[in-house]
């Protein structure tokens, strides 16, 4: 019987002893083997090539080595283009302990499993048996058709099977979709493996983070991808995608959010469930939405309309119709509106200044002090010479689920296996352009 143990690129073969006492030198390499046959008496004959397959078949026939130690005159060497590395105990040769070069990619003709270099039946499928439950089931079980068949020993703490791994599944901004103010496209890719583990649903999170809010108070909203996104089920500003990477047996999942507050620092957090109830480890990622949309003539048609008011004696009639109108436009477009106004009018005093000497220092601060909610990074955007706002519709594919997965039931049910109809949309994405001059 033949085993084969590899780790990284080295790999130990051993058999059966032959009991005839021959005597031999074997290098192995990738597809063929040489063989330096000698006499008692030291003379040389000549090389010899033969498969690597034969090889493996001759020693399965010959039972040439023993189990537990190799025969005296065989001896393995790993070559590597021709050199030996160092870091290998089967090849230490005198004279040859030089450090090992950076591995080179040899031409591949064909990619095969290991195990079908085996001829004996016997042999190929314990052999593919093997290989099959190291790559799947952790080494911890079988591969029965497209599950795996845990060891008593592979339950975790709570008494579920956790041979086979539940992947992490990476969470991403979709490369089709730019953030706007408002709208945030999320993706990942189907992390379940051909054999194993069988994922029922993805499980997102979502919350606004800021210096008003405890993060460990504020857990955010929790949405199921299969119950909450897939069913329609959810609120509207939500929705669910799904296309297929460069192969088709990949499937992209990708959430919109259409309802986000400008310039907000959001978090948002992903993990799988599989079948039998358990979670995978989690992946985030945290953003900030664009700045909101701003109305840049408007804004410079409030900043002289102000300068008008507060020009000469105001009256307090003048006075409320200023306060009112400052505190009618958002923070951003306050903020526009002050930049326009010290731009034109700041000899006459700057805008924070005449607004505390025109409507009074309560006012004024009830007003200013809205401007403390613009963020650094959308604050040095606004004092921009130019604000071109534009709207642009990119199409992001909706998808909806065919069938209704029974309550209670979502741990039985496979997600990969749910029936999906996805219809194209166009979606409505607001921008500022902003720059040094006017755009064309």
């Amino acid at each position: 019987m033949n085993t084969l143990l590899c780790k990284g690129m080295f790999c130990l073969l051993s058999w059966e002893a032959d009991s005839r006492g021959r005597h031999g030198e074997y290098m192995l390499q990738p597809l063929s083997l040489q063989a330096e046959e000698t006499t008692e008496l030291g003379s040389k004959k000549e090389l010899k090539s033969m498969p690597f397959i034969t090889y493996l078949s001759g020693l399965l026939t010959a039972q040439m080595l023993s189990d537990d130690q190799l025969i005296s005159g065989v001896e393995i060497r790993c070559e590597e283009k021709g050199r030996c590395p160092s870091t290998c105990h089967l090849c230490r040769r005198p004279g040859k302990e030089q450090l090992s070069p950076t591995p080179v990619l040899l031409e591949i003709n064909r990619v095969v499993p290991l195990y079908t270099l085996i001829q004996d039946n016997g042999t190929k499928e314990a052999f593919k048996s093997a290989l099959m439950s190291s790559y799947w089931c952790s080494g911890k079980g079988d591969v029965i058709d497209d599950w795996c068949r845990c060891d008593l020993s592979a339950f975790d703490a709570s008494g579920l099977p956790n041979c086979s791994p539940l992947p992490q599944p990476v969470l991403r901004l979709s490369p089709t979709v730019e953030p706007s103010s408002t709208v945030v496209s999320l993706e990942w890719v189907d992390v379940q493996p051909a054999i194993g583990t069988k994922v029922s649903d993805y499980i997102l999170q979502h919350k606004k983070v800021d210096e008003y809010t405890d993060t460990d108070l504020y857990t955010g909203e929790f949405l199921s991808f299969a119950d909450d996104l897939l069913s329609g089920l959810g609120t509207s500003c939500v929705a669910a995608g799904r296309s297929h990477g460069e192969v088709p047996e990949v499937s992209i999942y990708s959430v919109i959010f259409k309802c986000l507050e400008p310039d907000g620092l959001y978090k948002f957090t992903l993990y799988a469930v599989d079948t039998r109830g358990r979670h995978s480890e989690l992946s985030t990622v945290t953003l900030r939405t664009a700045c909101p949309l701003v109305d840049d003539n408007k804004a410079e048609e409030i900043a002289d309309k102000i300068y008008n008011l507060y020009n000469g004696y105001t009256s307090g009639k003048e006075q409320q119709m200023a306060y009112n109108t400052l505190m009618e436009v958002s923070a951003s477009m306050l903020f526009r509106v002050q930049h326009h106004y010290n731009s034109h009018y700041e000899k006459f005093g700057d805008f924070v200044w005449r607004s505390e000497d025109e409507l009074g220092p309560r006012k004024a601060h009830l007003i200013l002090r809205r401007l403390e909610r613009v963020s650094s990074h959308c604050s040095s955007l606004l004092r921009s010479a130019y604000i071109q706002s534009r709207v642009e519709t990119v199409p992001y594919l909706f998808c909806r689920s065919e069938e209704v997965r029974p309550a209670g039931m979502v741990w039985y049910s496979i997600l990969k296996d749910t029936k999906i109809t996805c219809e194209e949309k166009m979606v409505s994405m607001a921008r500022n352009t902003y720059g040094e001059s006017k755009g064309r």
